[in-house]
């Protein structure tokens, strides 16, 4: 079994923030592949199902972004799995907007879901980064991570989620460099 984790503050004010890609790449999984319904766990909600032949845990928590790993630490420890059979998705200002990258370990680039993931887990989790872009400036960063997806962005936000999705069975598989080409490649059809 894996877990993969979105990450997200719960509550519908937050729900198209960009904060929160890492709950929508969860719910776009967990539609795609037919996950079982949302039931609360871990500190949030969970989901189950398969992508491809693998079992797939999906967790959302719900105890705010700053205490992520919590939940992911938590349902870890209840299924007996390892640091590396967990993946999160989350928002990345370092990647410019809608590009999906893929890496293990690494650091927290002051993430505050990242930074308690890694203090509850410890640090070489797979992290599938869902960029938001950078605001151009550091004093504008809280306004543009905890804003709202523009309009005009909604149709570019949908087809990453779509792609995340629809490659998923290449994260399942641990190929990596395949789910970041494929998912490259639907983006621009």
């Amino acid at each position: 079994m894996q877990l993969w984790a979105g990450l997200g503050n719960p509550g519908a004010q937050y729900a198209m923030h960009r904060h929160n890609v890492g709950f929508m790449a969860a719910d776009a999984i967990a539609e795609t592949y037919n996950f079982s319904p949302e039931k609360k766990a871990f500190h949030g909600w969970v989901r189950e199902g398969r992508v491809g032949s693998e079992k797939i845990l999906l967790l959302k928590p719900g105890t705010f972004m700053n205490e992520s790993g919590r939940a992911i630490g938590d349902a870890m420890r209840f299924y007996k799995l390892d640091v590396g059979d967990v993946t999160v998705f989350h928002d990345e200002l370092d990647l410019l907007p809608f590009k999906v990258k893929v890496k293990t370990g690494g650091g927290t680039a002051g993430h505050n879901g990242l930074r308690s993931t890694e203090a509850h887990i410890g640090n070489p989790f797979r992290r599938v980064r869902l960029g938001i872009g950078h605001p151009g400036h550091k004093d504008r960063v809280t306004g543009h991570v905890l804003g709202n997806y523009a309009k005009s962005e909604i149709d570019d936000l949908a087809g990453m989620l779509g792609a995340v999705a629809a490659e998923a069975s290449w994260l399942a598989v641990g190929d990596d460099a395949r789910f970041m080409n494929e998912t490259a490649l639907r983006q621009q059809n």
